[in-house]
C-alpha cells in the first residue's frame, strides 16, 4: 500500500529507535507469556503439594519479572513516542516545504483550512499510528501467537475447541477495520469544512461585524460543527460496538474452558494449575484481539490522514521547472514581452481570462495596466514571475521564455507588491528587509523613504523596531502598502510589479511615491496595475484591457484622443473631479 510506504519513508531515519522499541516489545511479550506458567507452578507444585518454598521462590521470580516488564514498558513508550513525534515533525516540515513550492494554481486547489488540517490533525493521526504500531502493532500478534502455542502445549483438546472462537473474533476485527477507514476520511472532510469556515471568519471578522452577519456566520459554523459532531459520533458508535462483541467471545471462551477443563480435572487428565494457566493464556490471546481493535481504528484513521497528506506531497506542479532550466545573467536588459498569450484558470478551460495578448515592455519603461475589475490585469502580470503559466503563447524576459528559466533566478529579478498586502509578525525593520535579511540600516531607511514610509515609521513608539501584529492589524491600509513597497524595492529588482499597490494611499502620497520610484529606477522595468487613472497618467505606456483583451495602448496624450474606453474611464474619474481615497481632489 502506497500510504504505508510513504509512512515508512518518514520513519526510516529513526529505524534505530524503532528497532530498540521492538526489542523492548519482545522482552515484554516473553515476560507476559511466562506469568501463567509460573502461576501453574505455584498451584500444582506449591499449593497442592504444600510446598511453601516453591510458592515463595516462584512468587519472587514473578515479582522480578513484573518489575523488569514495567521498566521495559516505560522504555518502550519513550522510544515509540520519540519515533512518532520525530516522524510527525518531519511530515509537517515536508508539507510546509511543499506548500512553499506550490504555484498559485495549486494553492487555489487547496484552501487554507484544508492545508492547516493536513499540517496539524492529519500529521498527528500519522504520529499516533506510528506510536501505537510500535507499542501494539508488534506486541499484539506476538502475544497472540505465543499464547496460542502455549495453549496447545497446556491442553491440545481445549486449544482445539477455542480455535473457531478466535477465528470468528479475528474476522470481526478485520471486518470493522475495513469499514472504518472510509468513515475516518469522511470525518476529516468535515473537519476540513469546519476549519475553512473558522479560518474565513477569523480573517474576515471585521467584515462580518461591519455587515452585521454574525448570526449568519454563527449558523454556518454551527452547521459545520454539527456535521463534524454527528459524523464523529457515528464513527465512535461504530467503534464501540466492536469491544462488546469481543467481550462476549472472551466470556464465552472462559465458560467453555471451565466446563470442559473442569470435567478433565475431575477425570484426572488435567490439573487445576493447568486450567488456570490455560484461562490466562486464553485471556492473553483475547487481549491482543482487543489491542488489534484499537490498532485497527488508529490505522484506519492514520491511513486516511496519510492519503490526504499524500494529496499535497504528490501534487504535480502546475508550473513545472525544466531540468534544463537556466539562470538569468546577472546583467539583464529587463525587457518583457508577451507573444499571443492566452490564459485560463484551472477548471475553467472554456473561459479565457486573457486572449491574444501581444505586449512589449522596453527596458526602463513604466507600463501601466488599466481596466475595469475582471479585465485581466492581475492575471496578466502574474504570468511574468510564473505564478501561473500561459495556456497558449509565451512570456519572455530578455528574449528568454520564462518556462526555460530557473524559478529562483527569475524571481530574484522581480520585485512584487501584490494586491493583498501581507505583513509578517515581527518588527517593521524585519518586514522591510524580508527579501534581503542582511540589509543595512541605511538600505532599510532608503527603501522606506522611497516608499514614503520613513516619516510615519519615526512617529511610531519604537520606530523601525515597532512590532507588527498579526496581518499588520496595528497599521492602517496605507501604512501597510508603503511598507510592502519598501520591502519590494530594497532588493533593487530589475523588474518591479505594483499590483494596485497604492490603492489605500492618498493621491499626494501616491504622487510622491511615483516620483521617488522614477528618480531611482535606472533601467528598471515597472508594471503598474491600477484602478485609479491618476496613478497611470505619467506612464511610458498605458495598456487598456477589457475582458481579457488589449483594447488600446500608448501614452495618455494619445489615448485620450483615440481610445473610447480610455476616454470613458478618464471622464468617469477625473472629468467630474474624482476624489482619492482620502477625500482629496485629483485636480
Amino acid at each position: 500500500m502506497y500510504e504505508v510506504k510513504r509512512i515508512l519513508h518518514f520513519v526510516k531515519p529513526y529505524r534505530k529507535l524503532a528497532l530498540i522499541s521492538l526489542v523492548m516489545l519482545l522482552i515484554m511479550v516473553v515476560s507476559d507469556l511466562s506469568i501463567p506458567r509460573l502461576v501453574e507452578r505455584i498451584i500444582d507444585q506449591g499449593i497442592r503439594q504444600n510446598n511453601l518454598q516453591v510458592v515463595l521462590q516462584t512468587s519472587a521470580i514473578m515479582l522480578v519479572i513484573s518489575v523488569i516488564n514495567t521498566y521495559v514498558a516505560v522504555l518502550n513508550n519513550n522510544f515509540s513516542v520519540r519515533t512518532g513525534e520525530s516522524t510527525a515533525r518531519d511530515i509537517r516540515e515536508a508539507i510546509f516545504v511543499k506548500i512553499q513550492e506550490l504555484s498559485y494554481g495549486d494553492l487555489d486547489r487547496f484552501s487554507t483550512g484544508k492545508l492547516m488540517v493536513r499540517l496539524t490533525s492529519d500529521a498527528s493521526a500519522v504520529q499516533r499510528l506510528v506510536q501505537v504500531s510500535l507499542r501494539i502493532g508488534t506486541r499484539a500478534p506476538l502475544l497472540g501467537i505465543g499464547s496460542i502455542i502455549l495453549m496447545f502445549i497446556t491442553s491440545r483438546t481445549l486449544a482445539t475447541a477455542m480455535i473457531p472462537l478466535l477465528l470468528v473474533a479475528s474476522i470481526i476485527i478485520i471486518f470493522f477495520s475495513i469499514k472504518m477507514e472510509p468513515l475516518f476520511r469522511i470525518v476529516q472532510l468535515k473537519l476540513d469544512r469546519l476549519n475553512t469556515v473558522l479560518q474565513e471568519n477569523i480573517a474576515g471578522a471585521r467584515l462580518v461585524k461591519a455587515f452585521v452577519r454574525g448570526d449568519h456566520e454563527a449558523q454556518r459554523f454551527r452547521a459545520a460543527n454539527e456535521e463534524l459532531t454527528d459524523e464523529t459520533v457515528r464513527v465512535m458508535q461504530y467503534m464501540s460496538s466492536m469491544s462488546p462483541l469481543l467481550t462476549i467471545f472472551i466470556n464465552f471462551g472462559v465458560v467453555l474452558v471451565i466446563w470442559f477443563g473442569g470435567r478433565q480435572a475431575i477425570q484426572g487428565s488435567l490439573q487445576l494449575g493447568q486450567i488456570v494457566a490455560f484461562i490466562n493464556y486464553l485471556l492473553t490471546t483475547m487481549t491482543p484481539l482487543i489491542m488489534m481493535t484499537q490498532l485497527s481504528n488508529t490505522w484506519a484513521n492514520g491511513l486516511a490522514s496519510a492519503r490526504r497528506i499524500n494529496e499535497v506531497l504528490d501534487v504535480d506542479p502546475e508550473v513545472p521547472q525544466s531540468r534544463k532550466a537556466m539562470a538569468l545573467p546577472a546583467q539583464t536588459r529587463n525587457q518583457v514581452d508577451f507573444q499571443e498569450v492566452a490564459f485560463h484558470y484551472r477548471g475553467n478551460s472554456n473561459l479565457d481570462v486573457l486572449e491574444g495578448i501581444n505586449l512589449q515592455a522596453e527596458p526602463g519603461q513604466t507600463v501601466a495596466l488599466l481596466g475595469a475589475t475582471g479585465a485581466g490585469k492581475s492575471s496578466l502580470i502574474n504570468l511574468i514571475p510564473r505564478f501561473y503559466d500561459a495556456t497558449r503563447g509565451q512570456v519572455n524576459v530578455d528574449d528568454r521564455n520564462v518556462r526555460d528559466l530557473r524559478e529562483d533566478s527569475l524571481l530574484a529579478h522581480i520585485g512584487i507588491v501584490p494586491q493583498e498586502t501581507i505583513l509578517f509578525s515581527g518588527t517593521i525593520r524585519e518586514n522591510i528587509a524580508y527579501g534581503k535579511p542582511d540589509a543595512t540600516e541605511e538600505e532599510v531607511i532608503a527603501a522606506a523613504k522611497i516608499a514614503q514610509a520613513h516619516d510615519f515609521i519615526l512617529h511610531l513608539p519604537q520606530g523601525y523596531d515597532t512590532h507588527v501584529e498579526e496581518r499588520g492589524a496595528n497599521l492602517s491600509g496605507g501604512q501597510k502598502q508603503r511598507i510592502a513597497i519598501a520591502r519590494s524595492i530594497i532588493t533593487r529588482p530589475p523588474i518591479l510589479i505594483l499590483d494596485d499597490a497604492t490603492s489605500s494611499v492618498d493621491v499626494e502620497t501616491e504622487t510622491q511615491i511615483q516620483d521617488a520610484l522614477n528618480e531611482t529606477k535606472d533601467d528598471r522595468t515597472t508594471f503598474v496595475v491600477a484602478q485609479r487613472i491618476s496613478t497611470v497618467l505619467n506612464a511610458d505606456k498605458i495598456v487598456v484591457l477589457d475582458k481579457g483583451r488589449i483594447m488600446a495602448e500608448g501614452k495618455h496624450a494619445d489615448l485620450i484622443k483615440t481610445s473610447p474606453i480610455y476616454q470613458e474611464i478618464y471622464e468617469s474619474q477625473l472629468g467630474n473631479g474624482f476624489s482619492g481615497p482620502e477625500g482629496e481632489k485629483t485636480r
